[in-house]
């Protein structure tokens, strides 16, 4: 169940902080609307090694669309020049 509180709890954060635990974050709300999510440090790390890797995805079928795509055998010598290189 997650743990929602308002945001006038933080005048007494460590409280708060206590109620964060991995997997389980805090979400503060502020004139009853979700506003802010405090998170434990090791899942918000998870988080950006994954959205990192997913945004140079994007990158790469972007650049395919505006760039054309490149065949398997290209592929296979650009990467055997770098290699020999």
């Amino acid at each position: 169940m997650p743990n929602i509180k308002p945001i006038s709890d933080l005048r007494n954060y460590n409280e708060v902080l206590r109620d964060v635990a991995a997997g389980e974050p805090v979400f503060l709300t502020k004139n009853g609307r979700g506003r802010y999510a405090l998170v434990d440090i090791t899942d918000y790390e998870k988080a950006q090694s994954t959205i990192k890797p997913l945004g140079e995805l994007n990158k790469g079928r972007k650049s395919g669309k505006e760039n054309e795509w490149l065949s398997h055998e290209d592929m296979k010598a650009h990467f055997k020049e770098k290699e020999d290189a």
